[in-house]
């Protein structure tokens, strides 16, 4: 089984510390987000709480909502649904490997990472939540056409992130050369948290940035002007954005709390689709919660229309994620047999009359 190299595990430690000291990971504990049990409600699995991570992005709009919406408590019935809101993947895995956390949405550069770093055995994608919401935005006086990005100072969120790859292989592919540890070369990829960003972009530090929702707007809204969306670069504008995960364990011993989990995902993702706007609005509120602060309407406008919520898990531009990583220097080649394990969710798929989903043979046996 191939394993990261080291330099990047390294890197992956620093954002640990400075969540820490941020005070992200920190449990949602806010009682209006959270729905009242039925009366006779009984506990699922007999477990006394499910413990569910997400970030404050709207490209985790799913979770946002449900969390929001009452739609995890109401899946569990009398079971409590806790949350732990990120601002990273690899702090989302650390929480994942100790058990702070069952259940988790996380982008797929991390949950790849993840499951090779462990060797195949820490933890599942059992579904997919969003697709898209990722944008080149640029700063409109110093890059007017993509040939001007070269010699260009952009910013990723984290080096090997998923924006990170997926800018590094866009990089690529136009022919210019990067070191991808270093962001020294043809490019300068300048590694920034989304929270710095704006900032950095505001005080010319940064030409451009290729950011997910509602950075990328967050930026738009200060005189940025998107240069590209991702979603023009994959077959059918489509690529998995966030996952689902869950430790294998808490999979093997409670696969009923697993599937009233993705019943709940499902079911949000339906009224989402149906409700864009009271969605949005729902999701909004429960940033507001979560961060002290909501989204102006000229952000959250554009960065909504943009995502795509699916239960889809979009396994095969997974793989492909895999291969760029692998091709940007930042992962050998990864051994992704048995990540997937889509049972639990196309059983809740088949029960609400939905079409299942492919795991692009990437499942368990």
């Amino acid at each position: 089984m191939a394993l990261l190299r080291r330099s990047l595990a390294a890197v992956a430690v620093l954002p640990l510390l400075t969540l820490a000291a941020c005070g992200y990971g920190s449990e949602s504990t806010d009682d209006s987000s959270k729905a009242k049990v039925a009366a006779g409600a009984q506990k699922v699995d007999g477990l006394g709480s499910v413990k569910i991570g997400y970030f404050g992005n709207l490209t985790h709009g799913t979770a946002l909502v449900a969390v929001n919406k009452g739609y995890f408590q109401k899946a569990l019935g009398a079971t409590e649904a806790k949350y732990q809101v990120f601002n990273a993947g690899p702090s989302e895995i650390e929480a994942l490997n100790s058990g702070s956390i069952d259940i988790g949405w996380i982008g797929p550069s991390p949950a790849i990472n993840g499951y090779t770093k462990s060797k195949g055995t820490n933890l599942r994608i059992i579904g997919g939540s969003a697709s898209g919401g990722v944008k080149l935005v640029v700063n409109p006086k110093k890059i007017k056409s993509v040939k001007d990005v070269k010699g260009k100072k952009i910013a990723t969120p984290q080096l090997g992130n998923t924006q990170d790859v997926a800018f590094l292989n866009w990089i690529a592919d136009q022919g210019w050369k990067v070191d991808a540890e270093s962001g020294k070369g043809d490019v300068s990829v300048v590694r920034t948290d989304n929270k710095v960003t704006p900032d950095a972009y505001k005080s010319g530090s940064i030409d451009g940035a290729w950011v997910p929702e509602p950075t990328a707007s967050k930026l738009v809204a200060e005189g940025a002007k998107v240069l590209l969306d991702e979603a023009d670069l994959w077959p059918d504008k489509k690529f998995v954005i966030t996952n689902i995960i869950v430790s294998q364990k808490f999979l093997k011993e409670h696969p009923k709390a697993v599937e009233a989990v993705l019943k709940a995902s499902v079911d949000t993702n339906k009224w989402i689709n149906a409700n864009s706007d009271a969605a949005k609005a729902a999701a909004n509120a429960q940033l507001a919660i979560d961060s002290g602060k909501a989204l102006k309407p000229e952000v959250i406008d554009p960065a909504w229309k943009s995502i795509q919520f699916t239960n889809d898990p979009l396994a095969s531009t997974l793989n492909s994620e895999a291969e760029h990583a692998v091709k940007a220097g930042l992962l050998e080649d990864p051994l992704l047999k048995g990540i997937y394990d889509l049972t639990p969710l196309n059983n809740v798929l088949k029960a609400a009359g939905e079409s299942p989903v492919d795991d692009a043979g990437l499942g368990v046996q």
